[in-house]
């Protein structure tokens, strides 16, 4: 029987990763499955991002659903253990730095079943962030590590990881990007909305922001703040809907709520947009190939090639409005840079160095 590469997803900054791996595998006849562990399981996570980027039905759905990290991670690794046995796949893909990836890279090497990380090598250094456990336990467990940056490499090589084992392939959520650009539309939400021909977007949902009530009450301040200057439209994720809800926030009249949106909806809100305010991961790379200027809300980055060549800067509450004027006044110098192999061929080089290893 041919060798199975078996695909682990969970949450919505996979599925963009994913698609471009999928595809690439596929036209070199190997044979796949698409495992979704329902991490993301309401629709405006998951299903839609699937419609959105022409993948294919996951052939299995362990639909996991939400959970404490323990609670989540064990229920991910109990379905995937079942899976893997009976499926006995040649090689687990796992994709970034979410619970769903470190339970399937934990599973693979409990089994004796080679497993890939794509994004390897991303480190923030902040271990109070669950995505830096994962993505350091996940690597440490993978046979073979696709790096998306040339700092992510060295990450790699200082924590002694043998060079055979590691693969600069750029960057496939960029392929997912650039096929789909000319399919962006954030129109619908522009008309609902009521949003003028200048807007921010804003994302938010780390622990460190939206849990805790004192570090809240200043990123409230700071984006009305940053509402006093321009109208920002936030689509709120499941993760601190009451919070947000509750502090006040969009009391202001500028400030704009809506529901999680599907990929083209939202990316083609971000590439119309004026700047973004975000504590996202996956946001600071697409906006630094869209030319947008991205002001993240956090004290340090994993994916510092967005800074060194990108859009990207490093903001707190107190200094956000200040570099929200620098944008809009055109003060602050923003980069215009992609960084290399973010060519839109990942996804290719990829399935050229599975197929080889298998």
């Amino acid at each position: 029987m041919p060798s199975l590469v078996l695909h682990v997803t969970g949450a919505r900054p996979n599925f963009p990763k994913a698609a471009p791996v999928l595809a690439a595998l596929e036209k070199r006849g190997v044979r796949q499955l698409l495992v979704h562990t329902g991490q993301h399981y309401d629709a405006n996570m998951s299903e839609v991002f699937f419609r959105d980027l022409g993948l294919p039905a996951p052939d299995l759905n362990l639909g996991v659903g939400s959970g404490s990290h323990a609670v989540q991670t064990a229920a991910m690794m109990t379905a995937l253990e079942e899976t893997f046995l009976a499926e006995r796949p040649d090689l687990v893909l796992v994709y970034g730095d979410v619970n769903s990836t470190v339970a399937a890279a934990l599973v693979a090497a409990k089994l004796g079943i080679r497993c890939a990380h794509v994004e390897a090598g991303l480190r923030s250094f902040d271990w109070s962030m669950p995505e830096e456990v994962n993505r350091v336990v996940t690597d440490r467990l993978s046979d073979l590590l696709f790096a998306t940056s040339a700092d992510a490499l060295v990450h790699l090589a200082r924590e002694g990881v043998d060079p055979d084992r590691m693969h600069f392939v750029g960057n496939p959520m960029i392929d997912t990007l650039l096929r789909l650009r000319d399919r962006f539309d954030g129109s619908r939400v522009v008309a609902e909305v009521g949003l003028p021909d200048e807007y921010a977007v804003a994302t938010l949902h780390r622990p460190g922001n939206v849990d805790d009530p004192a570090a809240l009450d200043r990123l409230v301040a700071a984006l009305r703040a940053t509402a006093d200057r321009i109208d920002v439209v936030l689509p709120v994720h499941p993760r601190g809907r009451e919070r947000l809800a509750a502090s006040g926030l969009f009391d202001h009249p500028r400030m704009h709520a809506t529901e999680p949106l599907g990929y083209l909806e939202f990316l083609g809100l971000v590439e119309k947009s004026r700047l973004v305010v975000t504590d996202s991961g996956g946001i600071q790379e697409e906006t630094t190939v869209l030319g947008v200027p991205c002001l993240t809300l956090r004290p340090n980055t994993e994916r510092p090639v967005t800074i060194t060549h990108g859009t990207n800067r490093l903001v707190t509450p107190d200094t956000l409005a200040d570099h929200v004027d620098g944008v809009l006044d055109g003060t602050l110098a923003i980069g215009d840079q992609v960084p290399p192999l973010w060519d839109g061929a990942a996804g290719e080089r990829i399935a050229g160095i599975v197929v080889d290893q298998l």
